[in-house]
């Protein structure tokens, strides 16, 4: 291992994180507001970067790993480059991270936290990815996906004259809302999946009085579940299961539902930018 510089970007829907290292030391770590290429205007996903890397100081890295939901969309890859010229760029899908950042070459990573994917690799080092679809196509069991069940659950509720119980009353709180309609305007209004995602807490919350908001989490549970299946289809691969991703990792109630659907699981415990550092020093 060099002492040459390495950055390790973690870009989500909600946050992200740099973290510059050289020899395997950390130099300096950063976190800023989410830059998902997919989900935000480009002229935001640039301020947010350039904010990110310029709070490093004056980094000079030869290579950078950056993970992020939007790999797809080159424009992240060239404007990392703009931003760190003379330096190694590679964008990954953020669910290779996960993997990194556990120190295993062979397993499934699940992620939820805004939004949600599996990602897997297995001993002939083939690789598949199932969901990450987005929050207007998919992102089943993530924590937008939770917000918007549950306040459909919340309509239903109305329409029938029943009572909002506890979710309408976490829900209303949450968005500070007097009546469904308000919140639902308001739901309307929020453009970014992060401010969605944000909401989620309220659910959890309500859960353990309010059957509605616990069957939400069981078919959160259960969406989740199926993408580690689908992952499971596709490669020679059954595990172990990293779990990662805000929603799984700071709500044990969703992590315990999820370690019993899908088996040998473990919780990440070093941050997913870990994983980047990891990818950049191999570059």
């Amino acid at each position: 291992m060099t002492d040459d510089q390495v950055l390790g970007l973690d870009i989500g829907g909600s946050s992200s994180r740099a973290r510059l290292s050289a020899g395997g030391r950390t130099l300096a770590e950063a976190s800023g507001l989410g830059a998902n290429a997919v989900e935000i205007a480009p002229r935001h996903i640039q301020a947010r970067l350039t904010a990110l890397i310029d709070e490093l100081g004056s980094p000079r890295p030869t290579a950078c790993c950056a993970g992020a939901a939007g790999a797809e969309v080159p424009a992240g890859e060239r404007l990392l480059a703009r931003l760190l010229p003379g330096c190694r760029v590679e964008v990954v899908h953020d669910a290779r991270l996960i993997l990194a950042a556990a120190g295993l070459d062979i397993g499934i990573a699940l992620i939820a936290g805004t939004g949600s994917v599996a990602y897997g690799r297995d001993e002939r080092g083939a690789e598949a990815r199932v969901g990450g679809w987005g929050w207007l196509l998919g992102d089943e069991g993530s924590g937008v996906w939770l917000v918007r069940e549950a306040a459909r659950e919340l309509m239903l509720r109305r329409e029938s004259n029943q009572r909002l119980g506890a979710l309408g009353d976490r829900m209303l709180a949450a968005t500070q809302s007097r009546e469904i309609l308000e919140l639902t305007g308001k739901l309307h209004a929020m453009r970014e999946p992060g401010r969605w995602a944000a909401l989620a807490g309220a659910v959890f919350d309500a859960a353990d009085t309010d059957e509605g908001a616990a069957r939400v989490l069981e078919r959160a549970a259960d969406a989740l579940a199926v993408l580690v299946d689908r992952v499971r289809e596709r490669l020679e691969v059954q595990g172990p299961v990293v779990l990662a991703g805000g929603l799984l990792l700071n709500q044990p109630r969703l992590e315990l539902l999820v370690k019993a659907r899908v088996g040998d699981a473990v919780s990440l415990a070093d941050p997913p930018v870990a994983g980047a550092v990891r990818i950049a020093e191999r570059l």
